[in-house]
C-alpha cells in the first residue's frame, strides 16, 4: 500500500519564488505566486520557443496535464535564448502559436532561470505541494518519469492531508479571427493559387492568387493524425510543403513525426512515411517509409530523385524516396551544432527550411543561425553563420554577416538565395558569387518562407498571419549592424582539472539496461576547440575528468549525455524502456576563484 508512511524519501528544498519582468500569461491579468499554487502539485517547465526539444516537451506534457488537471498546475518559465525571444508580444505569439493551456511566467532576465541554477533548455523541475523541490529533468523524455512521481506525490500527500485538489489557474485567452493563424510554409501552385500550412488551426489552405483569399481548406481543424477526405483528414501543426512528380503535395506534419501526402483532384489525404511516433536514439533510421519513425519533420524539398526533409527534431536531414517507398538519413550525425563535412560526420542545429537548385540543396538551420548547403557529393557547407551562440543582423561579407534564427530559404533566378531571417524580421539576400549577405526588406514579422512570383517574392509573415508580396528591389535595404551572443551568463571554472558530472538516477520503477551493453553515452568538445586539452570525445561514462588549456580564458562547453532505463519488473519478458538525452552548451569562464566540477542534471533529485 503506497501511503504517507511508505512513501519515497527526497531531498527537502525549498523552491525559490517565481520572478520574470515580462510578466504573467494565461492568468487573467493575475500574477501567480508559489503561495497561490500550495497544495498543489507544480511541474516549472523551462522553456523557449526557438526550441525544438522544448516544443517535444510540451507535447509530452499535454496527456499529463489532462489527466491530473485537479492536482497539478503546469508553469512555463519562458526563458529566451534569442534576443527577439526577450521581446513580450514574441512570448504571447508563442504560446497561442503552440497552444499552451497552462500559465507562463515571461522571464526575459532569466532570473527564474538562475534562482533554480537551470542550465540547458528545456528543464523541468517538480515541487510539492508543501512547496519544496523534489525532482529536475532535463531534455526531454520524462513523460512516464514524471508520471510516476505525480501518482507518488498525490498519495503521499492526499494522505497528509497537504494535497489540494480543484481547479488551477489556466485562464484562456479570448481566440482572434483571422484566415490564417501563424503559417508555416507555403508553395505557388500550377494554376497560380497557394497553398499554405496553417499550423496553428491544423490546416493546409488553399488561397486565391491574390494571397488572400480561401480556396479550400483541408483537414478538420482539430489536432490530430487521420488520413481520408480533406474535411475529415487531422494534422498536427503542419509546416513544410513540397511538390511530386506526379503533382501530389508532400506535407511536413510536425508534431505527428510523419510525412503526410495530399492529393489535390480527390481531396484525399494520405500517409507516406512515419509511425505517429518520435524517433528516439537507437530506433531505426533507414527502411521502409511507414515502419520508421521520424521526429519534428520541418520542410521538405524535391531533389535529385527524392524528398529531403528537414528534420528539425534530431538535427538532420533525411531523405524518402517515393519509388521505393523508404526513408533514410542522408546528413548529419543528430549532434547539434555546425560542423561541415562528409554528409555522415556534419552537425546540424535545427534544420527547418530548404531550397533546391540542380547543384545545391540549401537550408536554414535555425538554432546556429546560419545557412548550409550540401553539393550533389554529399559534402555539408555553410555560408552564413559561425555556431550556436553568435547571431545578430548583420550584412556585408559573408564571413563577418549574421543571422537570428532563420526558418526558410528560397532561390532565386540569378543563383543567389533569399533568407526568411524570422527573428531578424526580415528577408536577406545571400549571392555565392559575391560572397555577399544584404538585406532585401525589413519590417515583417516573423517570416517563415517566401515564394517567388515573377519579380515579385511573397513572404508568409507568420505572427501577422498573412502572406506579403513585395517587388524584389534593385538595390538592397541599408540596416544599422548589430550583433550579439547567447544572454546566459558564463558559469565560472577553475584552469587546470575539471570534473564533469552528468547526474542520472532511473526514474522510479526503472533501470540502468545493460543488456546488450553500456546504457549511457558522453559527448564532449569544445568552442574553441582548443579550449580543451584533453577529456573531448565519446565515452560511456558520465563523469569525465578535463584538463583546461591555460592558455585559453573562455568558451563552450558543448556536452551531450544519454541514457536508456528500463521498467524493473522481473515477472515483465519485454519491459518497456525509455531513452533519456540533453544537449548542454554550457558558456565558461575560466577564472581562479571558479568550481572544479561541473555538475549537469539529466535526472534525478533536484541538486
Amino acid at each position: 500500500m503506497n501511503d504517507a508512511a511508505s512513501a519515497p524519501r527526497r531531498a527537502r528544498v525549498r523552491a525559490p519564488e517565481l520572478l520574470g519582468k515580462g510578466g504573467w500569461l494565461n492568468t487573467g491579468g493575475k500574477d501567480l505566486t508559489l503561495a497561490d499554487l500550495r497544495g498543489r502539485i507544480v511541474i516549472l517547465d523551462f522553456w523557449t520557443f526557438c526550441c525544438i526539444n522544448c516544443l517535444h516537451v510540451l507535447d509530452e506534457l499535454r496527456e499529463l496535464e489532462e489527466e491530473h488537471r485537479d492536482t497539478v498546475v503546469i508553469i512555463g518559465v519562458h526563458s529566451p535564448k534569442f534576443v527577439h525571444e526577450a521581446e513580450h508580444q514574441a512570448v504571447i505569439d508563442a504560446v497561442e502559436r503552440y497552444e499552451v493551456h497552462h500559465p507562463v511566467l515571461d522571464d526575459p532576465e532569466l532570473a527564474t532561470w538562475k534562482q533554480y541554477a537551470v542550465r540547458a533548455w528545456p528543464t523541468l523541475v517538480v515541487i510539492d505541494p508543501e512547496g519544496y523541490v523534489v525532482a529536475q529533468h532535463a531534455g526531454e523524455g520524462h513523460a512516464n518519469a514524471l508520471a510516476t512521481l505525480v501518482e507518488e506525490l498525490e498519495a503521499e500527500h492526499g494522505a497528509k492531508g497537504t494535497l489540494r485538489r480543484g481547479d488551477g489557474p489556466y485562464v484562456p485567452p479570448e481566440p482572434v479571427a483571422t484566415h490564417l493563424r501563424f503559417p508555416g510554409k507555403a508553395i505557388r501552385l500550377d494554376s497560380g493559387t497557394f497553398l499554405v500550412t496553417d499550423t496553428t488551426r491544423h490546416q493546409v489552405v488553399e488561397l486565391g492568387p491574390d494571397g488572400e483569399s480561401v480556396v479550400r481548406r483541408y483537414g478538420s481543424g482539430e489536432r490530430g493524425f487521420v488520413d481520408g477526405k480533406g474535411d475529415e483528414a487531422r494534422f498536427n501543426e503542419p509546416q513544410g510543403l513540397c511538390g511530386l512528380p506526379d503533382g501530389r503535395i508532400v506535407v511536413a506534419d510536425t508534431v505527428n513525426h510523419a510525412l503526410r501526402v495530399l492529393d489535390l483532384s480527390t481531396g484525399e489525404v494520405g500517409t507516406l512515411a512515419g509511425t505517429g511516433k518520435q524517433w528516439w536514439q537507437g530506433s531505426p533510421t533507414a527502411g521502409p517509409a511507414r515502419e520508421v519513425a521520424l521526429s519534428s519533420p520541418w520542410d521538405a524539398a524535391w531533389w535529385r530523385g527524392e524528398v529531403w526533409v528537414a528534420m528539425a527534431g534530431v538535427h538532420q536531414l533525411w531523405a524518402y524516396d517515393p519509388e521505393k517507398g523508404t526513408v533514410r538519413v542522408a546528413a548529419g550525425t543528430t549532434n547539434e551544432g555546425l560542423v561541415d563535412g562528409p554528409a555522415d560526420e556534419a552537425w546540424f542545429a535545427q534544420p527547418s527550411g530548404l531550397a533546391a537548385t540542380p547543384d545545391r540543396l540549401w537550408v536554414a538551420d535555425s538554432e546556429t543561425s546560419a545557412l548550409r548547403w550540401i553539393d550533389p557529393e554529399g559534402a555539408v557547407h555553410t555560408a552564413v553563420g559561425t555556431g550556436l551562440f553568435d547571431f545578430g543582423h548583420r550584412d556585408g561579407e559573408a564571413g563577418q554577416a549574421l543571422l537570428q534564427h532563420p526558418l526558410g530559404v528560397t532561390a532565386l533566378p540569378d543563383g543567389s538565395v533569399a533568407v526568411s531571417d524570422t527573428y531578424n524580421h526580415a528577408l536577406r539576400r545571400y549571392d555565392p558569387a559575391t560572397g555577399e549577405v544584404t538585406t532585401l526588406a525589413t519590417d515583417l514579422r516573423e517570416p517563415s518562407d517566401a515564394v517567388l512570383v515573377g519579380d515579385d517574392i511573397v513572404v508568409v509573415e507568420s505572427a501577422r498571419h498573412r502572406l506579403t508580396r513585395l517587388r524584389l528591389p534593385e538595390e538592397a535595404v541599408r540596416v544599422d549592424a548589430v550583433a550579439h551572443r547567447t544572454r546566459r551568463e558564463a558559469t565560472e571554472i577553475a584552469p587546470g582539472m575539471l570534473t564533469l558530472d552528468v547526474v542520472f538516477q532511473a526514474p522510479t520503477g526503472q533501470k540502468l539496461d545493460d543488456r546488450y551493453g553500456p546504457s549511457t553515452r558522453l559527448l564532449v568538445s569544445a568552442t574553441p576547440p582548443e579550449l580543451l586539452a584533453s577529456g573531448e570525445g565519446t565515452g560511456t561514462d558520465l563523469s569525465r575528468e578535463l584538463t583546461l588549456n591555460p592558455d585559453v580564458t573562455e568558451g563552450v562547453l558543448h556536452v551531450s549525455a544519454m541514457a536508456a532505463s528500463c521498467d524493473d519488473d522481473p515477472s515483465n519478458e519485454y519491459p518497456a524502456c525509455h531513452v533519456h538525452q540533453q544537449d548542454w552548451g554550457v558558456p565558461v569562464k575560466v577564472t581562479p576563484e571558479g568550481a572544479a566540477r561541473l555538475p549537469l542534471i539529466l535526472a534525478g533529485p533536484d541538486a
